[in-house]
């Protein structure tokens, strides 16, 4: 319950609904009646963090306990911010107005790497501070998890415990122990060793880094009985998985207002760049009817209109075209959207286009990522032009008329001739439109391309690649853009600058901990957002603290190198990394993993399964 100095105060700033709470499903408990008050803090705004599927599934997990009441945060906006400091209101909770400097654990997610500085403005705006070594007592005790602790070394300074991998199993383990040690009496030291023994858990103050005179890592080294590698926790059968049977519907419209159902996990495909189709692995499918299950639950108890089959590549879901016909039952008459996001273009049939084309059409998104085969060779794409082309053909047959085509500059090996073909393939899927006697008359074809640019991400086959300049990519993306010939296509990049900063941070080390501190004390917020972004304010902090950005962006790393991430176990070998890295620049491609299992190791972390291992083999025994 908000207090009345906070009821004034949000009367007088942007969209109030962002700070009031009390929207339908949300928890509400007695906090006398808890032994662990959790807060879960989302680092962005109100309308980023609702829109994010872990957060809800460890928000109802934890809730799902009788012993612990846990309730989101979000960063307030900077008018919010503002009016918070000026009279004295520290951060708080939604679900009960309390200061979250109050709680036992701070749980934050760190799903991009841009906002490491609102970390740390959250835990200055609660009265926390903002270094792990500061805070002696075990309460409030800050934790992290999501795919940016795969290398959370930046953010060692400030975390605790950070857990790497899957949180529905591991969570409530971390809890059942931090429970134990809270009600002995125990110190933080204490539990923090006790964690550090673990699987799933890492305890950053348990390692000690050395650098080499060239500033690269010279050793990673465990203190006291902490293992040397770190294994990701991993849920091994994600249909008995816990998943919420209600969402929490916001007040106001938030990024991807909708249900959203997770069908499967990993990926098959093995796209040499893509650091989450790693990270996940190994695959693993929910079954149709639990999915669709979960669906009905979800849309009962909310009222949604849209469902979204959320995967890494949705059409390589191997119950697809069942689960769908168990949606279709009840969708049409309830008249619910359902969205595919992340589909491929080799395997876009004509049976998914008929389905889809019995419910609302919203856009199709394809990955095509590169414009020639070579490149795409390169990246281990493994989707062809004419694949694309038939993609687009079918679906505008089917009656659409919006395409969103996704592509990357500034890839290893890279030409201009590859960014020309962006162009080209583009524009031959507006052609395609315009081939079909049997669109809508009147209606012209709108095709976007979305180009990002490449950034090395640990734990992928690119991770010792240098990335490109911001003036190589700058010089690019006007190149690209004078190949564009027609207005029926639109393209869209992101700011090279931005870019430049998430290539530093993403492959960084613990040195960069001072520079974040650094860039946040000069106010450095919301550094994802384009207008709250202070590029000169970084590059001061980097001169300020002696480390220069390009070491970490647009250095190539040799293969020897030891990686600030390398005591981190996500299951897949730099053996394996670096094998895909050398097929690469012999523009090779590998058999995606339900044609041939690849040994990536992956499996071992589920006791040795693999839904795609075991597809492989009954693919193989059926070939000869």
């Amino acid at each position: 319950m908000l207090s009345p100095k906070v009821e004034n105060l949000i009367l007088s700033v942007q969209k109030p609904g962002r700070y009031t709470g009390g929207e339908l499903n949300s928890v509400i408990k007695d906090k006398d009646k808890v032994d662990i008050r959790y807060a879960f803090c989302f680092p962005d705004t109100y309308e980023i963090g609702m829109a994010h599927l872990g957060m809800k599934i460890l928000y109802s997990l934890i809730n799902a306990r009788e012993d612990a009441w846990c309730e989101r945060v979000f960063a307030p906006w900077v008018d919010m911010e503002e009016k918070m400091r000026e009279n004295g209101i520290p951060l708080y909770a939604l679900e009960s107005g309390d200061p979250i400097g109050d709680f036992d654990v701070i749980g934050f997610t760190l799903q991009y790497e841009l906002g490491y500085t609102n970390v740390l403005n959250m835990l200055s705006l609660a009265g926390i501070p903002v270094r792990s070594e500061d805070r002696t007592s075990l309460t409030p005790l800050v934790v992290a998890g999501g795919s940016c602790v795969c290398n959370g070394e930046p953010m060692a300074d400030f975390i605790d415990v950070m857990l790497p991998g899957e949180g529905e199993e591991i969570t409530n383990v971390f809890l059942d122990l931090f429970k134990q040690y809270k009600n002995e009496g125990k110190s933080k030291r204490e539990f923090l060793e006790a964690c550090s023994q673990i699987e799933g858990l890492y305890v950053p103050s348990m390692y000690d880094i050395t650098y080499k005179d060239d500033g690269t890592v010279e050793k990673i080294e465990p203190l006291g009985s902490a293992p040397e590698k770190v294994k990701k926790s991993v849920v091994r059968d994600i249909d008995k998985m816990f998943y919420p049977e209600k969402f929490v519907v916001p007040f106001i419209d938030v990024v991807h207002d909708r249900t959203t159902a997770e069908i499967f996990r990993g990926c098959i495909r093995g796209c040499r760049f893509c650091q989450a189709g790693f990270l996940y692995r190994p695959i693993r499918e929910k079954s149709a009817t639990t999915v669709d299950e979960q669906c009905r639950k979800i849309y009962e108890s909310s009222g949604y209109e849209e469902i979204s089959l959320c995967s890494l590549s949705t059409s390589d879901y191997t119950k697809l075209d069942e689960l769908l016909d168990k949606l279709l039952d009840w969708t049409i008459d309830e008249k619910i959207n359902i969205s595919l996001p992340s589909l491929r273009a080799d395997n876009f049939s004509k049976e998914l286009v008929e389905k889809l084309g019995r419910v609302r059409k919203s856009g199709l998104t394809f990955a095509a990522e590169a414009g020639t085969q070579r490149l795409r060779d390169v990246i281990n794409k493994n989707v062809t032009e004419q694949e694309v082309l038939e993609s687009a053909r079918k679906a505008f047959k089917s009656g659409w008329t919006s395409v969103k085509l996704y592509f990357m500059i500034g890839l290893p090996t890279e030409t201009d001739e590859d960014i020309a073909a962006i162009a080209e393939l583009s524009q031959k899927v507006v052609d395609e439109y315009y081939k079909n006697e049997d669109r809508p008359k009147g209606r012209g074809v709108s095709v976007n391309i979305s180009v990002a640019s490449f950034v090395p991400k640990p734990f992928t086959p690119f991770q010792w690649e240098r990335q490109d300049t911001m003036q190589e990519l700058k010089r690019k993306q006007e190149y690209l853009e004078s190949c564009i010939k027609t207005k029926k296509i639109a393209v869209g990049w992101n700011d090279t600058r931005i870019s430049f900063l998430e290539g530093v941070l993403a492959r960084g080390d613990r040195r960069l901990g001072k520079v974040i501190e650094t860039a946040w004390k000069k106010g450095c917020t919301f550094d994802s957002w384009d207008d709250r972004f202070d590029f000169d304010k970084w590059l001061e902090a980097f001169e300020e603290c002696g480390v220069d950005p390009a070491f970490y962006a647009n250095r190539k790393r040799e293969f020897n190198e030891v990686l600030p991430w390398d005591h981190m176990d996500y299951g897949i070998p730099k053996s394996f990394f670096r094998r895909e890295n050398e097929k690469a620049f012999r523009n090779e491609t590998t058999a995606h993993c339900r044609e041939k299992c690849n040994a990536c190791g992956a499996n071992k972390l589920c006791g040795g399964e693999c839904d795609a291992m075991r597809q492989s083999l009954v693919s193989q025994k059926r070939q000869s």
